[in-house]
């Protein structure tokens, strides 16, 4: 493949870490490979970090601060991390219907898409209207999964998408386990229902006109718009998982399993003050809940006193945002066995390293999978969305606990459930099986491996000269 006589290759994905960063490891690893022409299109404010690693960048433009959790108003924020998981849900799927929010980004991706003419896109989960508008312009593509594997193949709204998974199955983000009893079955049956009369709402209707209407206007036409389109018109999907942290249901046949998508290793080659930190102790618990929880004064409070609590037999590293610094307590009142930082030159440094033996996480899926790649088994605090099915499986395969009241940090519960992970081998063995399989699937080579064996056996030379969009 050279750039006279192949077409670009474009990444879409929305500016989330978690949709964004395994992509870019994956986009990355193409470029390692001297693959020319590897564009990626997402929100303006990624541009430094995508152009850093070599790519060519198409911007989307600044995007909505309403649709993002790192900037969305504290009203939002907190029906996002509500105690109701329907009401997490809810919100989750809100935030990405919101088409006069997002109007300017989808225009600029038509414009990009119809000047590059892509051989092929590669597009994350979220980003329904690029599936739609590959779709519409027969333009090859791989949708990418940075969730569980069944994410893709649910019907997220009854009667309006065909599920792909058996009966009785948990629908996302219900954090129900499998097989489930008379009462639970009910209860996920419910949680269709409302998703369903949601969508068939006052409040949803106006979205959906407004959606239509912006498709219409790149020309996708209602045939390619499917729900499951990104299953079904796919070339493949390529889950960034494996089969065994899944709840089993018959494997699609295009689906490809690559485990998570790691960098090359060390990320932050040389010594630096938290590798030596990490060389000086045996046992460390790592604390990272994501950038996007905003832990309260009294919250910080309870998580220095679970280290605390762990002081004389294991070590806290805590990732702790620089905007919440300011609520831990003194430093003189900090215990001696825990160590802050704002931020890490590399999590995945981190939790390779071998003091490392457990990970307290929101469970957010490439923490979780990134976790279980170097054999380090957790404990949960799921808050959003998916992050509650995240956590139901860690417990159903004996890989992680969750705390019991997520809402709450209570630091007997958490430091009780640490101190099982850290004394019951059978957590660690759990997770070193995980990370064996994971490791065998391949990552981010397998990945670049399916893509550059689409694009070198199916796809057609360029009809002309690249053109950088505007």
């Amino acid at each position: 493949m050279s750039a006279d006589d192949r077409r670009p290759i474009l990444f879409v994905s929305r500016p989330e870490s978690g949709l964004l960063n395994p992509m870019l490891v994956l986009a990355g690893e193409l470029v390692d490979r001297g693959v020319p022409e590897v564009w990626y299109a997402t929100d303006e404010t990624r541009r430094e970090q995508i152009e850093g690693r070599g790519l060519k960048f198409v911007s989307l433009g600044a995007g909505p601060p309403e649709l993002s959790l790192s900037t969305m108003d504290d009203a939002a924020y907190s029906r996002f991390a509500s105690r109701s998981k329907f009401v997490s849900h809810r919100e989750s799927l809100q935030m990405v219907m919101q088409p006069k929010l997002m109007a300017e980004e989808y225009r600029r991706l038509t414009a990009a898409v119809d000047e590059l003419k892509p051989a092929l896109m590669v597009i994350e989960s979220a980003s329904g209207f690029a599936h739609a508008l590959a779709i519409a312009r027969k333009i090859p593509f791989v949708a990418t999964l940075p969730f569980l594997p069944s994410h893709s193949y649910a019907s997220w709204v009854p009667l309006m998408a065909k599920s792909h998974l058996p009966k009785h199955f948990p629908r996302p983000n219900t954090g129900l386990p499998f097989p489930m009893n008379p009462l639970q079955k009910l209860q996920n049956l419910f949680f269709g229902l409302r998703t369903l009369a949601m969508y068939m709402g006052k409040k949803m209707r106006p979205h959906l006109t407004e959606y239509v209407k912006l498709q219409q206007e790149a020309g996708i036409r209602r045939e390619d718009t499917r729900a499951d389109g990104q299953v079904t018109e796919s070339k493949f999907v390529m889950a960034f998982s494996v089969a065994e942290v899944d709840f089993p249901f018959p494997r699609p046949e295009g689906l490809r399993l690559t485990g998570a998508m790691v960098p090359p290793l060390p990320e932050a080659p040389g010594a630096n003050p938290v590798s030596e930190w990490l060389d000086a102790h045996d046992s460390v618990v790592y604390i990272g809940l994501g950038t996007l929880q905003r832990l309260s004064r009294d919250e910080v409070a309870g998580i220095v006193e679970v280290a605390r609590k762990l002081n004389g037999r294991h070590h806290v590293l805590w990732n702790l945002p620089k905007e919440r610094h300011e609520l831990l307590p003194p430093a003189a009142e900090l215990p001696p066995n825990l160590r802050v930082e704002s931020w890490l030159p590399s999590q995945f440094d981190v939790l390779a390293h071998p003091s490392v033996k457990v990970f307290f996480t929101h469970a957010g899926s490439n923490g979780f999978h990134e976790s279980l790649y170097f054999g380090k088994p957790m404990v949960t605090r799921p808050m959003f969305a998916d992050c509650h099915d995240i956590a139901r499986r860690g417990e159903s395969f004996g890989l992680s606990l969750t705390v019991n009241r997520p809402h709450l940090i209570e630091p007997e519960d958490i430091a009780a459930k640490l101190t099982r992970v850290l004394t019951e081998p059978s957590f660690r063995q759990a997770a070193e099986r995980i990370a064996a399989v994971q490791q065998a699937a391949g990552g981010r080579e397998r990945g670049a491996d399916l893509i550059m064996e689409l694009v070198n056996g199916e796809l057609e030379p360029a009809p002309q000269a690249l053109r950088s969009p505007h």
